[in-house]
Protein backbone atom coordinates (compact mmCIF):
# COMPACT_ATOMS: atom_id res chain seq x y z
CA UNK A 1 0.00 0.00 0.00
CA UNK A 2 1.39 3.41 -0.97
CA UNK A 3 1.89 6.15 1.60
CA UNK A 4 -0.98 8.22 0.22
CA UNK A 5 -3.39 5.28 0.30
CA UNK A 6 -2.43 4.65 3.92
CA UNK A 7 -3.20 8.26 4.78
CA UNK A 8 -6.61 7.93 3.13
CA UNK A 9 -7.37 4.84 5.20
CA UNK A 10 -6.31 6.59 8.44
CA UNK A 11 -8.46 9.60 7.57
CA UNK A 12 -11.46 7.39 6.85
CA UNK A 13 -11.03 5.52 10.15
CA UNK A 14 -10.82 8.70 12.22
CA UNK A 15 -13.85 10.16 10.46
CA UNK A 16 -15.78 6.93 10.99
CA UNK A 17 -14.98 6.97 14.72
CA UNK A 18 -16.21 10.55 15.05
CA UNK A 19 -19.36 9.67 13.09
CA UNK A 20 -19.93 6.59 15.22
CA UNK A 21 -19.94 8.62 18.44
CA UNK A 22 -22.15 11.28 16.83
CA UNK A 23 -24.65 8.70 15.61
CA UNK A 24 -24.68 6.88 18.95
CA UNK A 25 -25.27 10.14 20.81
CA UNK A 26 -28.16 11.14 18.52
CA UNK A 27 -29.83 7.74 18.67
CA UNK A 28 -29.52 7.63 22.44
CA UNK A 29 -31.24 11.01 22.75
CA UNK A 30 -34.02 10.11 20.29
CA UNK A 31 -34.33 6.34 19.78
CA UNK A 32 -35.54 5.42 16.33
CA UNK A 33 -34.61 8.79 14.86
CA UNK A 34 -31.43 9.99 13.21
CA UNK A 35 -30.79 13.66 12.69
CA UNK A 36 -28.10 14.94 10.39
CA UNK A 37 -24.76 13.14 10.01
CA UNK A 38 -23.60 9.71 11.08
CA UNK A 39 -20.81 7.26 10.37
CA UNK A 40 -21.01 7.59 6.59
CA UNK A 41 -21.23 11.37 6.55
CA UNK A 42 -18.29 11.95 8.89
CA UNK A 43 -16.18 9.37 7.06
CA UNK A 44 -16.74 11.24 3.80
CA UNK A 45 -15.97 14.59 5.41
CA UNK A 46 -12.64 13.29 6.70
CA UNK A 47 -11.82 11.80 3.29
CA UNK A 48 -12.72 15.11 1.69
CA UNK A 49 -10.33 16.94 3.99
CA UNK A 50 -7.51 14.50 3.25
CA UNK A 51 -7.95 14.65 -0.53
CA UNK A 52 -8.56 18.41 -0.58
CA UNK A 53 -5.34 19.06 1.33
CA UNK A 54 -3.48 16.76 -1.07
CA UNK A 55 -4.84 18.67 -4.06
CA UNK A 56 -4.03 21.97 -2.31
CA UNK A 57 -0.38 20.94 -1.99
CA UNK A 58 0.08 19.65 -5.53
CA UNK A 59 -2.43 21.41 -7.78
CA UNK A 60 -4.48 24.32 -6.47
CA UNK A 61 -4.01 26.17 -3.20
CA UNK A 62 -7.71 27.04 -3.10
CA UNK A 63 -8.98 23.45 -2.95
CA UNK A 64 -9.11 22.99 0.84
CA UNK A 65 -10.57 26.46 1.55
CA UNK A 66 -13.24 25.81 -1.07
CA UNK A 67 -14.04 22.40 0.47
CA UNK A 68 -14.42 23.94 3.94
CA UNK A 69 -16.56 26.74 2.48
CA UNK A 70 -18.82 24.27 0.71
CA UNK A 71 -19.29 22.14 3.85
CA UNK A 72 -20.07 25.22 5.93
CA UNK A 73 -22.42 26.60 3.29
CA UNK A 74 -24.23 23.29 2.93
CA UNK A 75 -24.79 22.97 6.67
CA UNK A 76 -25.92 26.59 6.92
CA UNK A 77 -28.49 26.07 4.17
CA UNK A 78 -29.74 22.87 5.82
CA UNK A 79 -30.07 24.72 9.11
CA UNK A 80 -32.17 27.56 7.75
CA UNK A 81 -34.21 25.49 5.32
CA UNK A 82 -35.36 22.84 7.80
CA UNK A 83 -37.25 24.22 10.78
CA UNK A 84 -37.71 20.83 12.42
CA UNK A 85 -35.64 19.41 15.26
CA UNK A 86 -33.68 17.32 12.78
CA UNK A 87 -31.75 20.22 11.24
CA UNK A 88 -27.99 20.35 11.82
CA UNK A 89 -27.07 22.58 14.72
CA UNK A 90 -23.93 24.41 15.77
CA UNK A 91 -22.34 21.27 17.22
CA UNK A 92 -22.75 19.45 13.90
CA UNK A 93 -21.39 22.48 12.05
CA UNK A 94 -18.20 22.64 14.11
CA UNK A 95 -17.77 18.85 14.21
CA UNK A 96 -18.02 18.69 10.41
CA UNK A 97 -15.32 21.30 9.89
CA UNK A 98 -13.07 19.66 12.50
CA UNK A 99 -13.52 16.26 10.84
CA UNK A 100 -12.51 17.73 7.50
CA UNK A 101 -9.44 19.30 9.10
CA UNK A 102 -8.59 15.97 10.77
CA UNK A 103 -8.29 14.47 7.29
CA UNK A 104 -6.12 17.40 6.23
CA UNK A 105 -3.83 16.95 9.25
CA UNK A 106 -3.37 13.28 8.40
CA UNK A 107 -2.33 14.16 4.86
CA UNK A 108 0.12 16.76 6.12
CA UNK A 109 1.84 14.19 8.33
CA UNK A 110 0.50 15.44 11.66
CA UNK A 111 -1.03 12.13 12.70
CA UNK A 112 -0.67 12.69 16.44
CA UNK A 113 -2.42 16.03 16.24
CA UNK A 114 -5.13 14.50 14.06
CA UNK A 115 -5.75 11.70 16.55
CA UNK A 116 -5.86 14.21 19.43
CA UNK A 117 -8.36 16.46 17.63
CA UNK A 118 -10.48 13.45 16.68
CA UNK A 119 -10.43 12.14 20.25
CA UNK A 120 -11.44 15.52 21.71
CA UNK A 121 -14.21 15.82 19.13
CA UNK A 122 -15.52 12.36 20.01
CA UNK A 123 -15.44 13.10 23.74
CA UNK A 124 -17.33 16.35 23.21
CA UNK A 125 -19.94 14.76 20.97
CA UNK A 126 -20.44 11.82 23.30
CA UNK A 127 -20.79 13.85 26.48
CA UNK A 128 -23.95 15.74 25.53
CA UNK A 129 -26.25 14.16 28.11
CA UNK A 130 -23.70 14.07 30.98
CA UNK A 131 -22.84 17.73 30.36
CA UNK A 132 -26.49 18.77 30.28
CA UNK A 133 -27.17 16.81 33.47
CA UNK A 134 -24.06 18.30 35.06
CA UNK A 135 -25.00 21.91 34.38
CA UNK A 136 -28.49 21.39 35.85
CA UNK A 137 -26.88 20.91 39.25
CA UNK A 138 -25.48 24.44 39.29
CA UNK A 139 -27.20 27.17 41.24
CA UNK A 140 -27.26 30.86 40.43
CA UNK A 141 -24.75 31.41 43.24
CA UNK A 142 -22.40 28.81 41.76
CA UNK A 143 -22.44 30.49 38.35
CA UNK A 144 -22.03 33.95 39.86
CA UNK A 145 -19.05 32.83 41.93
CA UNK A 146 -17.39 31.06 39.00
CA UNK A 147 -17.82 34.07 36.70
CA UNK A 148 -16.60 36.41 39.41
CA UNK A 149 -13.52 34.33 40.04
CA UNK A 150 -12.80 33.90 36.32
CA UNK A 151 -13.00 37.65 35.76
CA UNK A 152 -10.77 38.50 38.71
CA UNK A 153 -8.15 35.83 38.03
CA UNK A 154 -8.18 36.22 34.26
CA UNK A 155 -8.12 40.01 34.19
CA UNK A 156 -6.38 41.11 37.37
CA UNK A 157 -3.78 38.34 37.76
CA UNK A 158 -1.83 39.34 34.61
CA UNK A 159 -1.97 43.01 35.67
CA UNK A 160 -0.83 42.85 39.30
CA UNK A 161 2.86 43.58 39.87
CA UNK A 162 5.18 40.63 40.19
CA UNK A 163 7.57 42.23 42.65
CA UNK A 164 8.30 42.23 46.39
CA UNK A 165 6.48 45.02 48.23
CA UNK A 166 6.07 46.19 51.82
CA UNK A 167 8.25 45.57 54.89
CA UNK A 168 10.90 42.92 54.30
CA UNK A 169 9.58 42.58 50.74
CA UNK A 170 7.10 40.10 52.16
CA UNK A 171 4.15 40.87 49.90
CA UNK A 172 4.19 39.83 46.26
CA UNK A 173 0.71 40.53 44.81
CA UNK A 174 1.18 38.20 41.85
CA UNK A 175 2.48 35.29 43.90
CA UNK A 176 -0.23 35.72 46.54
CA UNK A 177 -3.07 35.77 44.04
CA UNK A 178 -1.58 32.90 42.07
CA UNK A 179 -1.74 30.78 45.23
CA UNK A 180 -5.37 31.83 45.69
CA UNK A 181 -6.11 30.68 42.14
CA UNK A 182 -4.37 27.35 42.72
CA UNK A 183 -6.00 26.42 46.01
CA UNK A 184 -9.45 27.69 45.00
CA UNK A 185 -9.32 25.89 41.66
CA UNK A 186 -8.34 22.60 43.28
CA UNK A 187 -11.03 22.99 45.92
CA UNK A 188 -13.57 23.75 43.19
CA UNK A 189 -12.87 20.38 41.55
CA UNK A 190 -13.84 18.63 44.77
CA UNK A 191 -16.81 20.95 45.23
CA UNK A 192 -18.15 20.12 41.76
CA UNK A 193 -17.74 16.41 42.32
CA UNK A 194 -19.55 16.69 45.64
CA UNK A 195 -22.42 18.61 44.04
CA UNK A 196 -22.69 16.12 41.18
CA UNK A 197 -22.61 13.05 43.39
CA UNK A 198 -25.33 14.35 45.68
CA UNK A 199 -27.09 12.15 48.18
CA UNK A 200 -26.51 9.01 46.12
CA UNK A 201 -22.77 9.09 46.77
CA UNK A 202 -21.38 6.10 48.62
CA UNK A 203 -19.59 6.83 51.85
CA UNK A 204 -16.23 5.95 50.30
CA UNK A 205 -16.59 8.36 47.40
CA UNK A 206 -17.97 11.03 49.71
CA UNK A 207 -14.93 10.78 51.96
CA UNK A 208 -12.50 10.87 49.05
CA UNK A 209 -14.13 13.84 47.37
CA UNK A 210 -14.58 15.57 50.73
CA UNK A 211 -10.81 15.47 51.15
CA UNK A 212 -10.43 17.34 47.88
CA UNK A 213 -13.13 19.90 48.57
CA UNK A 214 -12.66 20.50 52.32
CA UNK A 215 -11.51 17.90 54.82
CA UNK A 216 -12.35 20.31 57.64
CA UNK A 217 -15.99 20.67 56.51
CA UNK A 218 -16.23 16.90 56.05
CA UNK A 219 -14.91 16.29 59.57
CA UNK A 220 -17.27 18.82 61.13
CA UNK A 221 -20.34 17.60 59.25
CA UNK A 222 -19.93 13.88 59.82
CA UNK A 223 -18.85 14.32 63.43
CA UNK A 224 -22.08 16.20 64.16
CA UNK A 225 -24.17 13.65 62.26
CA UNK A 226 -22.70 10.77 64.21
CA UNK A 227 -24.53 12.02 67.33
CA UNK A 228 -27.83 12.31 65.48
CA UNK A 229 -27.36 8.97 63.72
CA UNK A 230 -25.19 6.87 66.02
CA UNK A 231 -25.93 3.71 64.03
CA UNK A 232 -23.91 5.24 61.16
CA UNK A 233 -21.00 6.33 63.37
CA UNK A 234 -18.68 3.72 61.90
CA UNK A 235 -19.39 4.86 58.36
CA UNK A 236 -19.01 8.50 59.30
CA UNK A 237 -15.68 7.79 60.97
CA UNK A 238 -14.61 6.07 57.77
CA UNK A 239 -15.50 9.18 55.73
CA UNK A 240 -13.65 11.50 58.14
CA UNK A 241 -10.49 9.39 58.06
CA UNK A 242 -10.59 9.17 54.27
CA UNK A 243 -10.99 12.94 53.93
CA UNK A 244 -8.08 13.63 56.29
CA UNK A 245 -5.88 11.15 54.43
CA UNK A 246 -6.75 12.53 51.01
CA UNK A 247 -5.88 16.00 52.31
CA UNK A 248 -2.25 14.88 52.69
CA UNK A 249 -2.19 13.61 49.11
CA UNK A 250 -3.76 16.85 47.86
CA UNK A 251 -1.14 18.99 49.61
CA UNK A 252 1.59 16.74 48.24
CA UNK A 253 0.35 17.26 44.69
CA UNK A 254 0.25 21.03 45.18
CA UNK A 255 3.81 21.03 46.51
CA UNK A 256 4.99 18.97 43.55
CA UNK A 257 3.44 21.51 41.17
CA UNK A 258 5.25 24.42 42.82
CA UNK A 259 8.50 23.00 44.17
CA UNK A 260 9.48 19.44 43.29
CA UNK A 261 12.44 19.45 45.70
CA UNK A 262 10.26 20.16 48.71
CA UNK A 263 7.68 17.61 47.54
CA UNK A 264 10.38 14.92 47.42
CA UNK A 265 11.57 15.71 50.94
CA UNK A 266 8.09 15.57 52.49
CA UNK A 267 6.90 12.60 50.41
CA UNK A 268 8.11 9.91 52.82
CA UNK A 269 6.86 11.72 55.97
CA UNK A 270 3.48 12.26 54.30
CA UNK A 271 3.33 8.58 53.37
CA UNK A 272 4.09 7.68 56.99
CA UNK A 273 1.36 10.02 58.20
CA UNK A 274 -1.11 8.57 55.70
CA UNK A 275 -0.47 4.94 56.66
CA UNK A 276 -2.78 4.92 59.74
CA UNK A 277 -5.64 6.29 57.67
CA UNK A 278 -5.01 3.89 54.79
CA UNK A 279 -4.78 0.95 57.19
CA UNK A 280 -8.00 1.94 58.94
CA UNK A 281 -9.79 2.43 55.62
CA UNK A 282 -8.76 -1.04 54.39
CA UNK A 283 -9.79 -2.64 57.68
CA UNK A 284 -13.11 -0.83 57.74
CA UNK A 285 -13.89 -1.68 54.14
CA UNK A 286 -13.09 -5.36 54.58
CA UNK A 287 -15.05 -5.53 57.83
CA UNK A 288 -18.23 -4.05 56.38
CA UNK A 289 -18.03 -5.48 52.88
CA UNK A 290 -19.72 -8.73 53.93
CA UNK A 291 -22.35 -6.94 56.00
CA UNK A 292 -23.90 -5.00 53.15
CA UNK A 293 -24.05 -5.50 49.42
CA UNK A 294 -24.26 -1.76 48.80
CA UNK A 295 -22.41 1.18 50.21
CA UNK A 296 -24.04 3.46 52.75
CA UNK A 297 -25.82 6.34 51.05
CA UNK A 298 -25.20 9.64 52.75
CA UNK A 299 -26.08 13.26 52.27
CA UNK A 300 -22.82 15.02 51.31
CA UNK A 301 -21.53 17.74 53.64
CA UNK A 302 -22.53 21.31 52.97
CA UNK A 303 -19.44 22.94 51.50
CA UNK A 304 -19.33 26.54 50.39
CA UNK A 305 -18.26 27.28 46.84
CA UNK A 306 -14.46 27.85 47.08
CA UNK A 307 -14.53 30.19 44.08
CA UNK A 308 -16.48 32.87 45.91
CA UNK A 309 -14.72 36.21 46.18
CA UNK A 310 -15.07 36.27 49.96
CA UNK A 311 -13.32 32.93 50.44
CA UNK A 312 -10.60 33.90 47.94
CA UNK A 313 -9.90 37.16 49.77
CA UNK A 314 -9.79 35.40 53.16
CA UNK A 315 -7.25 32.88 51.92
CA UNK A 316 -5.21 35.65 50.26
CA UNK A 317 -5.12 37.66 53.48
CA UNK A 318 -4.12 34.60 55.51
CA UNK A 319 -1.39 33.76 53.01
CA UNK A 320 -0.09 37.34 52.99
CA UNK A 321 -0.09 37.48 56.82
CA UNK A 322 1.84 34.22 57.16
CA UNK A 323 4.23 35.35 54.41
CA UNK A 324 4.95 38.57 56.29
CA UNK A 325 5.58 36.73 59.55
CA UNK A 326 7.92 34.26 57.84
CA UNK A 327 9.86 37.05 56.12
CA UNK A 328 10.10 39.04 59.34
CA UNK A 329 11.29 36.00 61.30
CA UNK A 330 13.98 35.15 58.76
CA UNK A 331 15.08 38.78 58.37
CA UNK A 332 15.53 39.11 62.12
CA UNK A 333 17.13 35.65 62.27
CA UNK A 334 14.32 34.25 64.40
CA UNK A 335 14.11 31.08 62.32
CA UNK A 336 13.31 29.07 65.44
CA UNK A 337 9.92 30.80 65.51
CA UNK A 338 8.95 29.36 62.12
CA UNK A 339 7.93 25.99 63.55
CA UNK A 340 5.50 27.48 66.11
CA UNK A 341 4.21 29.80 63.39
CA UNK A 342 3.64 26.80 61.11
CA UNK A 343 1.78 25.03 63.90
CA UNK A 344 -0.63 27.90 64.46
CA UNK A 345 -1.06 28.37 60.70
CA UNK A 346 -1.85 24.66 60.34
CA UNK A 347 -4.58 24.99 62.95
CA UNK A 348 -6.24 27.50 60.64
CA UNK A 349 -5.35 26.32 57.14
CA UNK A 350 -2.84 23.68 56.08
CA UNK A 351 -2.65 24.96 52.50
CA UNK A 352 -1.32 28.42 53.35
CA UNK A 353 1.84 27.29 55.16
CA UNK A 354 2.51 24.50 52.64
CA UNK A 355 2.29 26.80 49.64
CA UNK A 356 4.29 29.52 51.39
CA UNK A 357 7.14 27.13 52.21
CA UNK A 358 7.21 25.92 48.61
CA UNK A 359 7.51 29.51 47.37
CA UNK A 360 10.03 30.46 50.07
CA UNK A 361 12.47 27.89 48.70
CA UNK A 362 12.47 29.64 45.33
CA UNK A 363 13.73 32.93 46.75
CA UNK A 364 16.07 31.31 49.28
CA UNK A 365 14.21 32.62 52.33
CA UNK A 366 14.07 29.23 54.03
CA UNK A 367 16.30 26.17 53.74
CA UNK A 368 14.81 22.96 52.37
CA UNK A 369 15.04 21.00 55.62
CA UNK A 370 13.39 23.77 57.64
CA UNK A 371 10.68 24.24 55.01
CA UNK A 372 9.92 20.52 55.10
CA UNK A 373 9.66 20.56 58.89
CA UNK A 374 7.32 23.53 58.73
CA UNK A 375 5.03 21.71 56.28
CA UNK A 376 5.01 18.60 58.47
CA UNK A 377 4.29 20.67 61.59
CA UNK A 378 1.39 22.29 59.74
CA UNK A 379 0.04 18.85 58.86
CA UNK A 380 0.41 17.72 62.48
CA UNK A 381 -1.47 20.79 63.71
CA UNK A 382 -4.21 20.27 61.14
CA UNK A 383 -4.64 16.64 62.23
CA UNK A 384 -4.83 17.72 65.89
CA UNK A 385 -7.48 20.31 65.03
CA UNK A 386 -9.65 17.78 63.18
CA UNK A 387 -9.19 15.26 65.94
CA UNK A 388 -10.42 17.89 68.37
CA UNK A 389 -13.51 18.46 66.22
CA UNK A 390 -14.26 14.74 66.18
CA UNK A 391 -13.79 14.36 69.93
CA UNK A 392 -15.88 17.39 70.87
CA UNK A 393 -18.69 16.90 68.34
CA UNK A 394 -18.84 13.20 67.51
CA UNK A 395 -20.49 10.16 69.01
CA UNK A 396 -18.44 7.89 71.32
CA UNK A 397 -17.80 5.36 68.55
CA UNK A 398 -16.66 8.01 66.07
CA UNK A 399 -14.53 9.73 68.73
CA UNK A 400 -12.76 6.51 69.55
CA UNK A 401 -11.95 5.54 65.98
CA UNK A 402 -11.02 8.95 64.64
CA UNK A 403 -8.93 9.91 67.67
CA UNK A 404 -6.93 6.68 67.42
CA UNK A 405 -6.25 7.10 63.70
CA UNK A 406 -5.43 10.81 63.85
CA UNK A 407 -3.39 10.23 67.00
CA UNK A 408 -1.27 7.73 65.09
CA UNK A 409 -1.08 10.22 62.22
CA UNK A 410 0.30 12.88 64.56
CA UNK A 411 2.75 10.38 66.08
CA UNK A 412 3.95 9.41 62.60
CA UNK A 413 4.46 13.08 61.76
CA UNK A 414 6.52 13.70 64.90
CA UNK A 415 8.60 10.57 64.25
CA UNK A 416 9.16 11.69 60.66
CA UNK A 417 10.53 15.02 61.81
CA UNK A 418 12.95 13.26 64.13
CA UNK A 419 14.15 10.41 61.93
CA UNK A 420 13.34 11.30 58.30
CA UNK A 421 13.90 15.05 57.93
Amino acid sequence: MSTQLGLIVVSACLGALIGLIRQWSEQRDKPGEMNFGGVRTYTLWSLLGCLASYLTEHYSTATLPIALFLIGGHLTMMHWRDGRDGHPGSTTFVAALLTCLVGALVNWGHQQMAVLVAALTMVTLGSKQPLHSWTRHFTTEDIRSALQFAAISGVILPLVPDSALGPYGAFNPYSTWLMVVLISGLGFVGYLLMRLLGAQAGITVTGLVGGLASSTATTLTFSRRSKDEPELSSSYAFAVVLACTVMLARVGVMLAAINADLARVVALPFVAMALPGVGFAIWQWRTHRAQSSTETTVEPPKIRNPLGLGMAIKFGLLYALVAFLVKAATAMQFTASLLPLSFFSGLTDMDAIALLMANSLHDGTVATELAAKCVIVGAIANSIMKGGFAISLGSPQLRRKVSIVLGLTVAAGVASMIFLV
